[in-house]
């Protein structure tokens, strides 16, 4: 399994925490869910962190069988909704930039 990470690194702009978590939810998730070959879409927002550690207030995890799929779904018409909608919920809500990871999953059970 392949997993495309989004890391959305610095803050929130000051009182606007719930605003940024509704956008993403309600206005995000709905495209993210449509990109081609998605299998999974995970939404993790922050609540605390080590100190001094990089704040992270949003990671994104889109997972898909292989890179092939992925390919795909960065060239859907969804994602580049998304793109638009990203743009516009950063503009409004959050202070950094974005960072994107791909990996490869290793499961082992315990």
């Amino acid at each position: 399994m392949i997993t495309r990470y989004a890391l959305f690194q610095g803050s929130v702009k000051d009182g606007q925490t719930d605003a940024f978590r509704a956008c993403a939810i309600d206005q995000l998730v709905p495209l993210w869910t449509k990109f081609t070959g998605a299998q999974e879409v995970r939404v993790m927002f922050s609540d605390d962190r080590d100190e001094g550690a990089p704040e992270f207030p949003l990671i994104l995890a889109i997972s898909y069988p292989d890179l092939d799929a992925m390919a795909k779904a960065m060239e859907s018409s969804a994602r580049f909704a998304s793109k638009e909608a990203t743009g516009k919920m950063v503009e409004q809500f959050f202070d950094g930039e974005i960072h994107h990871h791909v990996t490869t999953a290793h499961h082992y059970d315990t």
